[in-house]
Order: C-alpha cells, then sequence, then structure tokens
C-alpha cells in the first residue's frame, strides 16, 4: 500500500505541477507480462466494467478513475494558466505551494507528525486557503 500511496503522490505533484502535457496511466492488472490486457478464452479483450465505488473490474485498474487522481485533473484544470508561487519545504518529505491565486496544495510523506500545524504557521498559507480549512 505504500507504493501505492507514493504513486498517487506522484502523479499529484505532476498534476499540480506548472509545466508540460501530463500524462496519466490507466492500465490493467498483469503477474505476467507476456499475457496482455484481460481477455476472454478467445482472447477478444474484456470490456471495461465500472463499478459503483468508480473502480473497473475484469481486471482493469482505470487509475484516470482513482478519487485522488480525478480531484488533481479538476484542480489542473482550475490553476491552468497560473505559476507556483510561495514553494516551502521542510527540506525532508514535506512540500507545499500555491498555483496563483487559484489553488493551494500540500504533500506530506512524514508519517505521525501534524502537518497542518506548520502549515497553519506559514503565512501565505492563510492568504491561500479558504476561511476555516
Amino acid at each position: 500500500i505504500l507504493e501505492l500511496v507514493i504513486f498517487q503522490m506522484a502523479v499529484a505533484f505532476m498534476l499540480s505541477w506548472s509545466y508540460g502535457f501530463p500524462r496519466i496511466m490507466s492500465s490493467f492488472a498483469f503477474q505476467n507480462s507476456d499475457i496482455g490486457p484481460p481477455h476472454d478464452e478467445n482472447q477478444n479483450i474484456l470490456s471495461v466494467p465500472v463499478k459503483e465505488d468508480h473502480t473497473c473490474g475484469n481486471g482493469w485498474v482505470c487509475e484516470h478513475r482513482w478519487r485522488q487522481i480525478f480531484n488533481m485533473v479538476a484542480f489542473r484544470n482550475v490553476v491552468r494558466g497560473t505559476t507556483v508561487k510561495n514553494w516551502w519545504d521542510n527540506r525532508s518529505k514535506q512540500i507545499a505551494f500555491c498555483r496563483g491565486n487559484k489553488g493551494f496544495i500540500a504533500f506530506n510523506d512524514e508519517h505521525n507528525t501534524d502537518f497542518r500545524q506548520h502549515l497553519q504557521s506559514l503565512q501565505f498559507v492563510s492568504r491561500a486557503l479558504p476561511v476555516n480549512v
């Protein structure tokens, strides 16, 4: 599960940063790289059923449907055209920055820390976030 969290944070960072044209992988699960995508006994590729929780079935992973990634695509659309401002880091595993005056994002890969305490002490955060956040 730790690898999944790191992957999701990496994709979130890619989508939050103001560089290039990000690409999001959406794939299938496999145990043997020679098998190919999910298929039936006649080698027909299986359809991608979407479950009630917005995940996929039939062996499809559908990373683009994960809540964290879907929401970050929306974030990127909102902050389009803005620059990165007010970079902050703790010189370890926490970073935060604004995207103009339209977005703010923070990443924390330090466990057992009160990240909100650090963020609330930064003046730019109080100006970047809506009231009572």
